[in-house]
């Protein structure tokens, strides 16, 4: 992994954002009043230095967090990152930018885990939140943390159950194919 900054907001990106939503969405929000939240650098133990150039765990951080706040699956949330305007310039990405498959956020997830950085990626959050002042420092949300990763924990097993099911039908037809219809 090569550590990058969090791109600007593409020009295009922000033009059609603020078009489309006149006040801002909570993602733009995120955006503009917390700036890069999550460094790749936070996250440099969990990842390969060799290979191609993956998607930015910085990103993907923030995709989970926004997943988080919206319940969305690991499907519909990267189906958010192709297609909303304002997931894509929270992310600083450009309107054609196709996202990425869903499975990268279980692999993401499970990275986190194997390494230990879950309660960096949270309290990562925290701390921006409390420097901004929009949590007060010892106040009740820091006790929310675990049911935050049971609840990020049992997004991630619905959809590893919804996976495994949809490979056993797959076998299933491969292995014993429906009869053909009016033959």
């Amino acid at each position: 992994m090569r550590p990058r900054p969090l791109p600007e907001v593409d020009v295009q990106t922000a033009v059609v954002a603020r078009a489309a939503f006149r006040k801002p969405t909570l993602a733009m929000r995120v955006r503009d009043e917390l700036g890069e939240v999550f460094t790749d650098g936070a996250f440099v133990d969990a990842f390969g230095v060799r290979g191609r150039p993956g998607i930015s765990p910085g990103q993907l951080a923030m995709v989970t967090v926004l997943q988080f706040a919206e319940n969305l699956t690991d499907r519909q949330a990267a189906d958010a990152v192709r297609g909303r305007i304002d997931w894509k310039y929270c992310l600083g990405l450009v309107l054609t930018d196709p996202g990425f498959d869903f499975s990268v956020l279980s692999q993401f997830r499970t990275r986190l885990v194997t390494h230990d950085l879950q309660g960096v990626a949270f309290q990562t959050l925290l701390d921006r939140l409390v420097e901004q002042g929009l949590v007060k420092a010892r106040g009740r949300l820091r006790t929310d943390a675990t049911y935050v990763m049971a609840a990020v924990r049992d997004l991630n097993r619905l959809e590893m159950v919804g996976e495994t099911l949809r490979a056993a039908l797959e076998a299933l037809t491969v292995a014993a194919p429906p009869p053909a219809v009016g033959g």
